[in-house]
């Protein structure tokens, strides 16, 4: 049953960023606050300022203002982009080595700091030391089954852990001592800092793209055999049900209470709360599909879209139109997460008592007086 969760709104066309060089691709991007990054096959990042406005009909949409880019120096791609807030640093992927460049004017910090022989890397959003002005970045090193472990500061970097891995790593996410590791041919959660290791289950890297991706603290969502997106936390069990997507999923991202997913057609929304799958957007050619403090920003190679979440009492007000009442509540039930609570009450007050209407238009008139009730 099909729910609006989400528009599809475009943010950055491709004129802004490539004009009529048409031999230029969007690799990698990175959005922090107003911030958005785009890393081209052609060793360039792009800084654009994103301005969010909503019309008074309640329309969104994005104005992009580039406020300049910088060429990297090399004849390979920018494959990789990560933002240290804290530290105004862009920490950048190209050719095996990771370098720092101030968020602002894209240059590289004064002292050459740089990571090399990283083959992808990501950043732990639940560090385990408390100085702020430093990020932890866990990298898959250019050395065969081999993870490391980075402490950056503004202007340096120092190697904290190394790590060997049963087979080779493919992808990795991190929560605090925790790697989520996709090998070559299973998912695994390894404790850095004691060396225990735990198998989650089975998966075939040689036959599709494995998606590793952190959803909060202690869990994360991978993408499992059968096209299944499964949840698995750090103690290796599942606190959701898995979702059913299609087998060729690209990219991944929880925007509660829906998975979002992209494979080569269509971008799907599920939800966690009954598995179901709720919306379809066609969408070709899209390569890119992450979440940004909230923000769901797809891509493909030429332009940069995002994926406006509508309204949690307006998709209920929709349910609730279409008579399915108990689809109404449990979506409203889930709305607690992300409404404060005063307010929370009276709209959920005022759903129970259109919910009861509806029963009892229906004649379910003992469901129509506990709603009531």
């Amino acid at each position: 049953m099909s729910v609006k969760a989400f528009k599809l709104v475009s943010a950055v066309e491709r004129e802004m960023l490539m004009g009529d060089k048409n031999y230029i691709n969007i690799e990698c991007i990175e959005c922090c606050g107003k911030n958005l990054y785009i890393g081209t096959n052609d060793c360039f990042i792009y800084h654009f300022l994103l301005d969010e406005k909503i019309s008074t009909a309640g329309k969104v949409t994005f104005a992009a203002t580039k406020q300049l880019h910088k060429y990297l120096g090399l004849k390979k791609p920018v494959s990789e982009l990560k933002a240290a807030s804290a530290l105004t640093r862009l920490l950048v992927l190209c050719d095996n080595t990771i370098t720092l460049v101030n968020m602002m004017n894209l240059e590289p910090v004064p002292t050459g700091a740089r990571i090399k022989g990283a083959v992808t890397f990501t950043l732990n959003e639940n560090p385990v030391r408390g100085d702020p002005f430093c990020v932890e970045v866990c990298i898959i090193s250019v050395k065969r089954r081999t993870i490391q472990m980075f402490m950056v500061f503004e202007d340096r970097v120092q190697i904290v852990k190394e790590v060997f891995t049963p087979e080779q790593p493919c992808a990795v996410a991190v929560d605090g001592y925790y790697l989520c590791l996709a090998l070559t041919t299973q998912y695994i959660i390894l404790n850095y800092n004691t060396g225990v290791s735990q198998d989650l289950f089975p998966y075939c890297s040689d036959e599709k793209r494995p998606i590793v991706k952190r959803i909060g603290r202690q869990e994360f969502l991978l993408a499992g055999p059968g096209g299944l997106g499964m949840f698995a936390t750090v103690d290796g069990i599942s606190q959701h049900a898995p979702v059913h997507w299609s087998e060729n999923v690209i990219g991944a991202a929880l925007c509660f209470p829906y998975v979002v997913a992209l494979d080569d057609e269509f971008i799907t929304v599920h939800s966690m709360l009954d598995q179901q799958q709720k919306q379809t957007l066609p969408f070709k050619e899209g390569h890119i599909l992450q979440e940004f403090e909230g923000k769901v920003i797809v891509a493909t190679n030429k332009g940069v879209y995002i994926l406006v979440p509508l309204p949690l009492e307006k998709q209920i007000q929709d349910l609730l139109a279409s008579h399915r009442v108990e689809e109404a509540l449990v979506l409203a039930k889930a709305a607690r997460r992300n409404i404060p609570k005063e307010k929370f009450q009276v709209m959920y007050k005022r759903i129970l008592q259109q919910a009861g209407f509806i029963q009892f238009a229906q004649l379910q008139f003992l469901e129509a007086k506990e709603l009531f009730r």
